[in-house]
């Protein structure tokens, strides 16, 4: 069994991932669509964000011992990587909202009520503190270390940094496939609803490639990006054009990207291999 896990260490990887996540996703869509009787609380969800961090960890230590382990974690705490990147994560994400915000005005004539930035779905209120905590431990710890701190250079050891992408934006999009069945915004799109969160999460991806070749494995800045990104942008306080609007100009960064530094590296430096 060992031998074949290192056999096929990122197959093993994206079997566990999914497993582990969708062992709380799944109940919860079952519930949502009568499938089962018990009612499942939709916060479960939220433990199914760490099974890609678990699965890396899990992986890593049956094939590469604990110096891989710690070599993974380390890059939590890569903070060394130049200020523009910083920048970009955090500043991006809170001027996009920023533009969003004065769009929804526009349109709808009302500015929203940025109080909604301190409530979480399927949860009490915990304020801007504590719903920020929620993403930096969930989709940003949860996601980034396995997605971006494993299968990302594992993706580009035999392969070009484009083509990890596109294999990682798929598999990446499908892990989220339980909550189309569950979340009243996906529910409310009806079909047309996984191609779209495909066609983002494509773009998507290759920021994050970008962002982590870039600073040569920082899973800190990665974990932020994802975080306040994804905060400000799924928050009511945004307005219902919020998530589109803030999607935009990321489709513009990524095929920036492509074009720029092209598919081998996708980023100013040598793509990161493991």
């Amino acid at each position: 069994m060992l031998v074949q896990i290192k056999k096929h260490s990122l197959l093993s990887y994206f079997l566990l991932a999914y497993a582990i996540s969708w062992a709380f996703m799944l109940p919860v869509a079952l519930s949502a669509q009568g499938l089962i009787q018990q009612r499942i609380p939709y916060a479960l969800y939220y433990f199914g964000s760490f099974g890609p961090a678990i699965s890396a960890v899990i992986v890593t230590a049956l094939t590469e011992s604990r110096a891989g382990v710690r070599n993974l974690l380390s890059r939590i705490f890569k903070w060394r990587v130049g200020f523009r990147y910083y920048a970009f994560a955090v500043l991006v994400p809170i001027g996009l909202f920023v533009f969003a915000v004065l769009v929804n005005r526009l349109v709808a004539g009302a500015w929203p009520d940025l109080r909604l930035l301190g409530q979480a779905d399927y949860l009490p209120y915990l304020g801007i503190p504590g719903v920020l905590m929620l993403w930096l431990l969930t989709y940003g710890l949860g996601e980034e270390v396995g997605w971006r701190g494993f299968a990302l250079p594992h993706l580009q050891r035999k392969r070009t940094a484009a083509s990890a992408t596109l294999i990682l934006a798929m598999l990446w999009a499908c892990w989220h496939l339980p909550a189309f069945f569950f979340r009243d915004t996906y529910i409310e799109m009806g079909l047309i609803a996984f191609p779209m969160f495909l066609v983002s999460i494509l773009f998507a991806t290759m920021v994050f490639t970008w962002l982590y070749n870039s600073t040569q494995g920082s899973l800190l800045i990665v974990v932020i990006f994802h975080a306040v990104f994804n905060w400000l942008s799924v928050s009511e306080a945004g307005g219902e054009f919020a998530a589109i609007v803030m999607s935009a100009p990321i489709i513009v960064w990524a095929l920036y990207v492509a074009r720029r530094y092209g598919p081998e590296d996708a980023a100013p430096v040598a793509r990161q291999v493991a």
